[in-house]
């Protein structure tokens, strides 16, 4: 039986959209692209959801575009590839639910700009982030360079562009980029949806 990329779990008016490709380290390959795309278009259709959480599996929460398919693409296809993402992430970033990201491990390039399209992120205390295409000789096309420099400054967010330095959850606290560390992160997400929902 093979398991779907994306997986959408909704109670009562909580969402939670978890990627399930661990042992690919959850890349952001077309399909998922297009699955992904899928759930956020009915989700937004929700009128009764409230809060949408996004988080990964295992060590894992998003690893950014498929390096593989990336290096199949041609000037037109890679166009569209960049434009697939930057639909996604403003889908996502003027959705009218409260987004947080659970992050709860590995967030790197494109997964990186997928939790910067959030209102709120929240990560484990194993959380690792980075831009790692500075080494690959490219950069994200996904609105990582404009959301980045609003969140941590102009001068961190270059930094994590054009060195592909890690950030541990510390680091990433103190530049602002998420608002707290918990574990287990996804649990403290849910905690803080239902807080969210107070609100309303």
């Amino acid at each position: 039986m093979t398991i779907p990329p994306v997986n959408l779990e909704i109670c009562g008016a909580v969402a939670v959209i978890r990627f399930c490709k661990p042992r690919e380290r959850n890349p952001l390959s077309s399909r998922t692209l297009d699955l992904f795309a899928e759930i956020l278009d009915r989700l937004t259709k929700e009128s009764l959801l409230k809060v949408v959480i996004i988080t990964g599996s295992d060590d894992v929460f998003l690893s950014g575009a498929d390096i593989r398919e990336l290096r199949q693409l041609e000037s037109q296809s890679a166009t569209e590839f960049s434009q697939r993402g930057q639909s996604i992430t403003k889908t996502l970033a003027s959705m009218s639910q409260v987004t947080i990201a659970a992050i709860n491990g590995f967030c790197m390039g494109g997964g990186l700009d997928v939790a910067l399209a959030c209102d709120i992120r929240v990560a484990s205390g194993s959380a690792v982030f980075a831009h790692p295409g500075a080494k690959l000789g490219m950069i994200t096309g996904w609105g990582g360079t404009q959301r980045l420099p609003r969140i941590v400054g102009r001068a961190r967010a270059l930094e994590l562009f054009t060195t592909s330095r890690r950030w541990s959850s510390e680091e990433a606290l103190k530049s602002g980029l998420i608002t707290q560390i918990a574990d287990p992160v996804l649990e403290s997400a849910i905690s803080l949806a239902n807080k969210a929902l107070l609100t309303f």
